[in-house]
């Protein structure tokens, strides 16, 4: 197993070197890549024009975006650049996607939502109930876990839709996309995924998930406030376009990127592959592979520092996996604490220059159905590959003073 060198992996990273604050908010938005900024303020100074005409600059700036399109299919296992549509934000590419697939609905057709979703894998979908769509519900069960037969008895010939995270930004738990995917197919749906939980943890491999749409956000996954949605592009085809009237369905993706997708921060979100490679030692697929095992296995010893300890309490309630299993968990940690206020907890532990958080995180739903609401909600500590696990012997230090003996 590839062991992380810390000390290299904390140093492409300029904010953790500014301050003494210990981030432990990374699933609300990780620190950002030197390379990242250093390439969005490159293009910026240096190919800002718009792309199509034929002088030189033009040409290169439309040659860089080309490459940073490249380079984050490259990043998601992607089998064409143009399967690759580039947007400002996963909420925003979601409704984007619901209101291209829309005309594809009929009066009497079901899709399925999950209440263990961020709303905006949840939202959009809701909208396509006024054109007489069916929706079903997909629960999480009170032990924190989902089952497959229960995504089974939901499906039937009018599915035409589900939507399911692959992972949870409250509960921390990898869900089954591939198993998930062949159900849908089966079933004769598409399947939707956001991986905005996810993708800051694991390898993306679109084409091996089974999705016929997959989508994540770049500022929580060491870039720039940007995101990409994948999707099969004969899929992609079948959307209707969101762009000029002369843009032709065939014309994918840059249909469904309406106004142009942002050159600079595309040009700097190529800058997480970058840093991949370099960290899985090599290039291409093999090395961004290899950069997510060393990832996973510094994470797992971050998880299971800080779940030992609440495991240990008897006051405390982990929302989700109790052990730090890489297969079954990322690093994003949320608790109740009997009695106890999350948001006074977390007030508490800000004071000792640590960052974590309350709430329910966009998961709403999720947070409401497990009675996790009163009290402002839970605690949650999303940790990354470059926390420390002395960082995270300071949250205990800190947590251990907020809370006092169990």
């Amino acid at each position: 197993m590839p062991l992380l060198d810390l000390a290299a992996v904390r140093s492409a990273f300029p904010a953790l070197a500014a301050s003494d604050w210990a981030y432990f908010d990374n699933a609300g938005g990780s620190q950002v890549l030197r390379g990242v900024a250093h390439r969005v303020s490159d293009y910026l100074l240096t190919t800002s024009v718009q792309l199509g005409a034929t002088y030189e600059p033009s040409r290169v700036a439309a040659e860089r975006f080309a490459q940073a399109r490249a380079r984050i299919a490259l990043m998601i296992g992607a089998s064409r650049a143009e399967e690759v549509v580039l947007g400002p934000s996963t909420t925003q590419l979601m409704r984007n996607l619901c209101a291209a697939m829309a005309s594809q609905f009929a009066p009497g057709d079901e899709i399925v939502l999950t209440d263990f979703d961020h709303e905006s894998n949840i939202g959009p979908w809701l909208q396509l109930q006024e054109r007489g769509v069916v929706v079903k519900w997909w629960s999480v069960r009170p032990d924190f876990t989902i089952d497959l037969a229960d995504l089974d008895a939901l499906l039937g010939p009018k599915t035409k839709l589900v939507c399911v995270t692959h992972a949870s930004n409250i509960l921390g738990t990898i869900n089954p996309i591939p198993a998930i995917a062949e159900r849908v197919h089966a079933a004769g749906a598409r399947l939707c995924v956001d991986a905005v939980a996810y993708a800051p943890h694991r390898a993306v491999d679109v084409v091996a998930s089974g999705a016929d749409y997959y989508v994540f956000s770049f500022y929580k996954t060491y870039g720039p406030h940007f995101a990409v949605q994948w999707g099969r592009h004969d899929a992609l085809l079948e959307l209707d376009g969101l762009y000029h009237w002369f843009y032709g369905k065939e014309k994918v993706p840059g249909k469904l990127e309406p106004g142009n997708a942002n050159y600079e921060l595309a040009w700097g979100s190529a800058g997480i592959v970058d840093y991949l490679e370099g960290l899985g030692g090599g290039e291409g697929r093999k090395a961004i592979v290899a950069a997510f095992e060393g990832i996973a296995h510094h994470e797992e010893l971050l998880a299971e520092r800080l779940l030992g300890w609440l495991r240990a309490r008897n006051d405390v309630t982990i929302v989700g996996e109790r052990e730090a299993s890489r297969d079954k968990r990322v690093p994003t940690i949320s608790f109740k604490v009997a009695g106890r206020d999350s948001a006074q907890i977390v007030t508490t532990v800000d004071r000792r220059r640590i960052g974590i958080r309350h709430g329910d995180f966009h998961s709403r739903r999720l947070v409401e159905r497990l009675g996790l609401s009163p009290g402002n909600g839970v605690v949650r500590v999303s940790m990354v590959h470059y926390n420390t696990l002395e960082e995270v012997d300071r949250l205990v230090e800190a947590l251990d003073e907020a809370l006092g003996s169990p």
